[in-house]
């Protein structure tokens, strides 16, 4: 799938007013800094309302993007940025046909969202991805099962710009429903440690041919 976004950023982030859940978040933007694997929490539109560094390093490789950035909107970016596939891997098998049934499931719920619709008007500028979305994704859905869809608990491909970890990661759903009575949603991508190249089997130093005779022909007695 080629995507491009043709259309405005969403809304701006839908933070609590109370002063209360405002320091809890602030509190909570310490806890998930203190995390050493990507970390995220996004509202209904996947608006990203806290992200902690190692996340920020996941993507620092991709271009700026006017609509697109991944600590914007997470769904737009993995829809729409042309680097998405850069870091994660089987785009579109992996993440953006998960995500576009999320986002399904979220119009459904929230209908009349205004930047659920202007994500809906994107996704219908693009023929490929509307096609994606309108007939591929309940066909998918079908064949692939329920299991397919979620996010916690999949093993999804990655690639992380530092070496040391490898080509995939774990996510993990961990809301707390302090958050969840906020209205948002937190994924975790566990890495993995990258494999060491496994070292060749010692062999035995072969005897030192003498000159003129083969490996495999005794020398004569003199």
């Amino acid at each position: 799938m080629a995507f491009q976004a043709g259309g405005q950023r969403s809304q701006p982030r839908s933070l609590p007013e109370s002063p209360e859940a405002r320091a809890y978040l602030q509190d909570y933007a310490t806890l998930l800094e203190a995390v050493p694997f990507p970390s995220v929490v996004f509202d209904h539109r996947w608006d990203v309302v806290l992200a902690n560094s190692a996340f920020r390093t996941l993507f620092s490789g991709v271009a700026s993007h006017p609509t697109a950035m991944p600590c914007d909107n997470f769904l737009r970016f993995v829809l729409f940025h042309p680097d998405a596939g850069t870091v994660l891997g089987e785009h579109e098998s992996s993440w953006c046909l998960p995500m576009l049934a999320h986002f399904a499931a979220a119009v459904e719920r929230h209908g009349q969202d205004h930047g659920l619709q202007s994500i809906r008007r994107d996704i219908a500028q693009d023929p490929i991805m509307e096609a994606a979305y309108r007939d591929g994704l309940p066909h998918w859905i079908r064949a692939a099962g329920p299991h397919a869809v979620e996010h916690d608990g999949a093993v999804r491909p990655l690639l992380h710009p530092d070496p040391r970890w490898g080509p995939d990661c774990r996510v993990v759903g961990e809301t707390p429903k302090t958050l969840q009575d906020m209205g948002y949603s937190r994924l975790t991508l566990v890495l993995r440690e990258a494999r060491r190249p496994t070292p060749p089997a010692h062999r035995p130093r072969r005897a030192r041919r003498t000159a003129n005779h083969l490996s495999v022909v005794p020398e004569l007695p003199a």
